[in-house]
C-alpha cells in the first residue's frame, strides 16, 4: 500500500507541473521519464534491523582476574596485552604487567656488543704489510712430500747443472767453441770468480754468471726447433761474409720474437748439419745443441732423401755405379737406395732419387760423379721421417712439433 500511494503522489505531481498527462501515466513505467528534476520525498521510508551483537565469551572460572579488564579500562577504550601466569596456587590467572621473576632476570641480562663484520681484503692487506712493502704473500708452511716425490720432480722436472760452455751456448753468447774460448781467455766470471774450465756445472737459476762484465740471464731461451726450405746461395754458417747466411733469412722471426716471448732473451740459431752453396731443400735450424748432435752424427742411422736433376741422359750402368758407392774420406759409402724417377711433361732433364744415412761431406756429389754424371741441381726432401712440405716456399720455414722432432727420432 506505501508503494501504491508513492506513485499515486508522484503522478499528481507530474501533472500539476504540465509535464505528463494522467492518461500517459495510467500503465506504469511505460515509457521512461526525460529530464525530471531529483525529487525528493520524505514519505519514503525504510524499515532496516541489525542483529544484535553476539555476547563476549566468558573467561573460565579457574582464571581470575586482578582487575586487568576492570569496568574503566573498558570504559576508556585502552587495550591491554594480558600476561597468563601461574600463581602461587598453582592456577592460571591475567595480569595486566609481566611477572616478577621476568623482570628481575630482563634487568641482570647482559647485553652483548654487536659483531663486527671483518672485511677479508683489508684484512689480507694488514697481512701483507705486516711482512713488508715488497707486496707479497705470507709464505705458508713448505708442504711436505715424501722421498720418492721428491727423486720423480729431480729426475724429470728439475734442470741439473750443466756445462759452463753449453749454458754459454744455450744463452746465446756464442758458439760452443766460441764459449770454450771465452772460459779459456778468462772473460767469464761464476759467483765473482774467474773460471777457466769450460767442464764446470753450474745453474743459471742460482749461479750468478758474468760474460765480458754483461750478466747472464737466469731464465734460458726456451728451445726452438724450425724447419727452412734453403735457397740456392746461401751457407750453413755465419763465418763467411762473401756469401749470406740461412741465418739471415730469421731476421723477422727474431725482431718479433719480444712480441711473441715477452721477457725471454733470444736464441742463438744454428743449422743441424750442413748443405752446400749450391743444394737447396730441407734443412734444421734450433737452439738445441744436443738436438743437433743427435741428428747430425753418423752413428743416429738417420736417413737423408735426395733428388739430383742430372745433366744427359741417365743409363741403367750409371744407377749400377751410383748404388755400388764409392770412397769418400778413406770410408766407403753406400747409398740405401738409388731410383730413377719417372719423367715429367715440365722437366727436360733426368732426376735420380738417392737415399743415404751416413751424410758424408758432398756424399750425394761424389756418388754421382763417381758414375760418371753431372748434376745439374740438388735438392734434399726428407730427414728421418719428415719430408719438407709441398708447398712451403723456398726461403720460407716452419715451426715443427712434438710429432715431427718424433719423426727424425728425437724424444724431448
Amino acid at each position: 500500500m506505501a508503494a501504491l500511494s508513492s506513485l499515486h503522489h508522484i503522478s499528481t505531481t507530474l501533472s500539476l507541473l504540465g509535464l505528463a498527462k494522467p492518461s500517459l501515466l495510467a500503465p506504469p513505467f511505460r515509457r521512461p521519464f526525460r529530464g525530471l528534476p531529483p525529487i525528493t520525498s520524505s514519505s519514503l521510508e525504510f524499515n532496516i534491523t541489525f542483529a544484535p551483537p553476539s555476547p563476549k565469551p566468558k573467561p573460565p572460572p579457574n582464571l581470575k582476574s586482578d582487575g586487568v579488564l576492570d569496568s574503566d579500562s573498558s570504559q576508556n577504550g585502552q587495550f591491554f596485552i594480558p600476561w597468563i601466569v601461574r600463581g602461587e596456587d598453582g592456577n592460571l590467572k591475567l595480569q595486566a604487567h609481566p611477572p616478577d621473576h621476568f623482570m628481575k632476570a630482563l634487568a641482570e641480562a647482559k647485553t652483548q656488543k654487536p659483531k663486527k663484520k671483518v672485511d677479508k681484503a683489508a684484512k689480507k692487506k694488514k697481512d701483507i704489510s705486516a711482512v713488508g712493502n715488497a707486496g707479497i704473500e705470507p709464505p705458508g708452511p713448505p708442504p711436505k712430500l715424501s722421498k720418492a716425490a721428491r727423486r720423480f720432480y729431480n729426475e724429470h722436472f728439475r734442470e741439473r747443472p750443466q756445462r759452463l760452455s753449453k749454458v754459454l751456448a744455450a744463452a746465446g753468447v756464442a758458439s760452443r767453441r766460441g764459449s770454450e774460448e771465452l772460459i779459456f781467455n778468462g772473460k767469464v766470471t761464476v759467483n765473482g770468480t774467474v773460471c777457466n774450465a769450460p767442464q764446470t756445472r753450474v745453474d743459471p737459476g742460482k749461479d750468478i754468471i758474468y760474460v765480458n762484465g754483461n750478466r747472464l740471464p737466469k731464465k734460458l731461451p726456451p728451445k726452438v726447433y724450425l724447419a727452412l726450405n734453403k735457397p740456392k746461395g746461401y751457407i750453413c754458417s755465419s763465418g763467411e761474409k762473401e756469401f749470406r747466411s740461412v741465418l739471415d733469412l730469421f731476421e723477422d722471426y727474431l725482431k718479433a720474437w719480444d712480441k711473441i716471448n715477452p721477457g725471454s732473451p733470444k736464441p742463438r740459431l744454428f743449422t743441424v748439419g750442413r748443405l752446400d752453396v749450391a743444394t737447396t731443400g730441407l734443412i734444421i735450424v734450433t737452439n738445441d745443441g744436443d738436438f743437433a748432435q743427435k741428428l747430425s752424427h753418423p752413428s743416429s742411422n738417420l736417413t737423408k732423401e735426395y733428388i739430383a736433376t742430372i745433366d744427359g741422359e741417365v743409363r741403367k750402368r750409371h744407377l749400377i755405379a751410383i748404388s755400388e758407392g764409392t770412397e769418400i774420406e778413406g770410408v766407403l759409402c753406400v747409398p740405401d737406395s738409388v731410383e730413377l724417377l719417372p719423367t715429367q711433361p715440365d722437366l727436360s732433364r733426368p732426376r735420380i732419387r738417392i737415399v743415404v744415412h751416413e751424410g758424408r761431406n758432398h756424399e750425394v756429389r761424389e756418388l754421382v760423379k763417381n758414375a760418371g754424371l753431372e748434376i745439374h741441381s740438388l735438392k734434399r726432401v726428407r730427414i728421418g721421417g719428415f719430408r719438407l712440405p709441398a708447398d712451403l716456399g723456398i726461403g720460407k720455414h716452419i715451426e715443427l712439433k712434438q710429432s715431427d722432432l718424433r719423426t727424425m727420432g728425437w724424444k724431448s
